[in-house]
């Protein structure tokens, strides 16, 4: 009912030019939350009557559980700030009138089922507590970048074992809590497999042993996640280190194009803002993406 409330009052605000359509967005979640904030913000304002205030309580790694006891936490002592430092999530919680508030398991617990409850409903309930006015939105993350080292020594066989179960435990959440998904993850893993140039390997782990200060390796075509970087380890060695799991530039941008299209219910086809480091072409492929996931994954979850 709100969805739809929301996107009525958008479309009636764009036909007659009223005021602009502005929405108050607050994360809880982590650093796969925290790649939204580089792009969102310019794509929303590359588009007419379009505002946005997005604000974060995100903390690096945080699953569902943690954030839990961070609450937990500062309710017995609210002196205790586990957000920056600066706030709780009740004094954030507070702090506006939040339109949405996002919600996300950290994506090295988001294939496990058991890893949600009870701490997505605390969340939940808490949120609906302090800031009941605001609509509660999954984020689904994404799996890993195919070469993770990880693969076959934990949980998942693969990137695409990885995909299955964390989008099987995203969606019996949501229906179980009558939420909707923002489906990054599920664009990413259309993105994927839609793309002319595929994933392809370029560098082994021999590679990264060998790699001399401060070359870098290139980064395999095709990737939406990752990179490799320099940098010094608890011994003060310097230590070429490869991300697997958080999203490149294509992939920020992917993601953010994929939560204007939800959040907003606007075409992806309005948004001017293209990254520097994107061709036009590359870019408008991240916009269609991201548009053709929104709609499909509307479709899958309307029929279920």
């Amino acid at each position: 009912m709100l969805r739809r409330w929301m996107l009525g009052a958008a479309l009636l605000c764009c036909a007659v030019g009223v005021r602009a359509q502005e929405l108050k967005v607050l994360t809880i979640g982590n650093s796969f939350a925290d790649s939204v904030f580089e792009f969102l913000p310019k794509i929303v304002k590359s588009v007419p009557d379009c505002q946005l205030v997005l604000e974060r309580a995100n903390i690096g790694g945080c699953t569902l559980e943690r954030h839990w006891r961070e609450v937990l936490k500062s309710e017995k002592d609210p002196e205790y700030k586990p957000y920056y430092g600066k706030f709780n999530l009740r004094e954030k919680l507070t702090s506006k009138k939040w339109d949405i508030v996002t919600l996300q398991q950290a994506s090295h617990q988001s294939f496990r089922p058991e890893s949600y409850q009870p701490w997505f409903k605390n969340l939940y309930e808490y949120v609906r507590k302090y800031a009941p006015q605001a609509e509660i939105v999954i984020q689904m993350t994404w799996s890993y970048r195919p070469d993770h080292p990880g693969f076959g020594k934990w949980c998942c066989k693969d990137y695409k074992e990885m995909y299955e179960k964390l989008f099987a435990s995203y969606v019996k959440t949501a229906k179980e809590f009558n939420c909707r998904i923002i489906p990054s993850g599920f664009a990413v893993q259309m993105a994927r497999a839609e793309q002319p140039v595929k994933f392809q390997q370029s560098y082994t782990a021999e590679d990264i042993r060998k790699a001399v200060r401060p070359n870098r390796l290139p980064e395999p075509q095709g990737a939406f996640i990752g990179n490799n970087y320099w940098r010094k380890d608890k011994k003060g060695n310097w230590k070429l280190n490869v991300d697997y799991i958080h999203l490149n530039e294509r992939g920020r941008y992917l993601q953010s194009c994929v939560w204007f299209a939800e959040l907003f219910g606007r075409k992806t086809s309005e948004i001017k803002f293209v990254p520097k480091g994107l061709s036009a072409e590359e870019a408008q492929f991240l916009r269609n993406i991201a548009q053709k996931a929104v709609n499909e994954f509307q479709q899958v979850n309307t029929k279920k």
